[in-house]
């Protein structure tokens, strides 16, 4: 297995280590929670740099590399509503969209068709992971002591409940919006997909 192959692999495998520290509720785990997904992240970036720089492209790759990013993103979406950050209601719309998109664009790349990706998704991922980055890194450090006592007052307003909730809910309601222009721009190439 080539070595991008072999960090796909790596961020699948440290995706649930990075979920069962974040809800642990142990203010330590959940700071090494931060470094593991960063880790993981950091795969995203580097499997993808040595695929395209050494051409290590492989068909499990397209399929999995995607994939696997969606799983680690997805589930950093389920740590948030399950230590109680944002609605599962929320996660739902966003991970039903980009699961379904991102499995859509793998078999259309396997049938060697291509879509085409809009500049208002592109927006929309970028909000994403500021969104869920924001989220991971203020939530993390509000479990540490030096800032807790120091900055308290700004924690309190970065993660005040109501900025959380109408920021999530614009994201959601991109996120959809997003989905559905996507099926409209692309609804030649879904006929051949299908056909």
């Amino acid at each position: 297995m080539v070595l991008p192959n072999q960090l796909t692999v790596l961020r699948i495998i440290l995706t649930p280590i990075f979920l069962v520290l974040f809800i642990s509720g142990e203010p330590f785990l959940i700071q090494i929670s931060l470094f593991v997904f960063l880790i993981a992240a950091l795969t995203d970036w580097y499997d993808g740099w040595l695929a395209r720089k050494f051409n290590y492209i492989t068909d499990w790759g397209k399929f999995m590399d995607p994939l696997a990013d969606k799983i680690l993103t997805s589930t950093a979406f389920f740590a948030f509503v399950a230590t109680g950050l944002v609605e599962l209601w929320m996660v739902i719309l966003i991970v039903f969209r980009d699961i379904v998109i991102t499995l859509l664009r793998i078999y259309a790349d396997y049938k060697k068709i291509t879509f085409s990706t809009s500049y208002f998704a592109k927006i929309k991922t970028f909000l994403q992971m500021f969104f869920l980055y924001y989220l991971l890194v203020i939530y993390s450090f509000s479990t540490i002591d030096y800032f807790k006592t120091n900055f308290d007052y700004l924690l309190k307003i970065l993660l005040n409940r109501n900025l959380v909730f109408y920021s999530m809910l614009s994201i959601t309601i991109i996120t959809v919006i997003s989905g559905i222009t996507y099926f409209f721009e692309n609804k030649t190439m879904l006929k051949k997909l299908f056909e």
